[in-house]
């Protein structure tokens, strides 16, 4: 029987190194990023049918609703999918783990635009409709991670805690929930780079975004609003991203 080797003090220092190299520079692309979009969207002449389409107002309105969109959908999404994921690692639940797991996964089996019509079917069109669609659409990252970042939890560290005079309140509070982070924290950036793109379809159900812009090029048949709203979904996603990771290094436990 052979036992896998741990990875040398010297290879985790390098990788944190180079994580941390990849956050320094993302916004310097961002940036990059940025900077090209606005100078594409101020090559347009203001005057031609494209210039109205990218007026500042509307694309102002437009970032904003597709925020909008995103952070309620994710926030539903955390709120539902980690206190569901907790409960089904605990033993009295677990034997709903396979079912919750498949219908959660029912979300993703639909294509995005599929699922927004069957919300709109049953909800009615509007913003409303579109935060449910996408939330339904992004809880299986979150809802798996919380699960798999509690499980894999080393059952000894938990039972020394509770050797310790921890109830079990105490040993998920302190020493499960901690230690599943990292994972967890992998399937919410996951759930917002869904959510980001997802939300470009919002549109559709008259919930707007930035999906608006790209719509009027493809009807328009103006290449120029298709790569500037896709850029600015980009820039949207990456910035988002960038979010979260910065937000993992800081709610991760020292020493992961």
């Amino acid at each position: 029987m052979t036992v896998a080797a741990e990875p040398s003090p010297g290879i985790i220092e390098r990788i944190r190194q180079n994580e941390a190299l990849k956050l320094a520079l993302a916004p310097l692309g961002l940036s990059v990023l940025v900077v090209l979009t606005l100078v594409l969207i101020g090559s347009v002449d203001p005057d031609t049918i494209a210039g109205r389409a990218l007026q500042t107002e509307k694309i102002r309105i437009q970032f904003v609703d597709h925020i909008t969109l995103t952070l309620w959908s994710t926030l539903i999404v955390l709120l539902v999918a980690i206190p569901l994921g907790v409960f089904l690692t605990r033993p009295r639940f677990a034997r709903w783990e396979g079912p919750v797991l498949a219908v959660a996964n029912s979300g993703q089996a639909f294509p995005a635009y599929g699922l927004l019509v069957i919300f709109l079917t049953w909800f009615g069109s509007g913003a409303a409709t579109a935060i449910w669609a996408l939330a339904f659409y992004a809880i299986l990252p979150v809802l798996r991670n919380t699960i798999v970042g509690i499980q894999q939890v080393d059952r000894d560290i938990i039972e020394a805690g509770r050797g310790m005079g921890m109830t079990k309140r105490q040993a998920l509070l302190r020493i499960e929930l901690p230690l599943a982070v990292p994972v967890m924290i992998a399937g919410v950036r996951t759930a917002l780079i869904i959510n980001v793109g997802m939300a470009a379809l919002a549109f559709l159900i008259g919930a707007g975004g930035l999906g608006e812009t790209i719509n009027t090029g493809l009807k328009l048949q103006r290449d120029v609003l298709i790569v500037a709203g896709a850029s600015m979904v980009a820039v949207l996603a990456l910035g988002v991203d960038w979010v979260a990771a910065m937000l993992y290094r800081v709610l991760r436990p020292k020493g992961l």
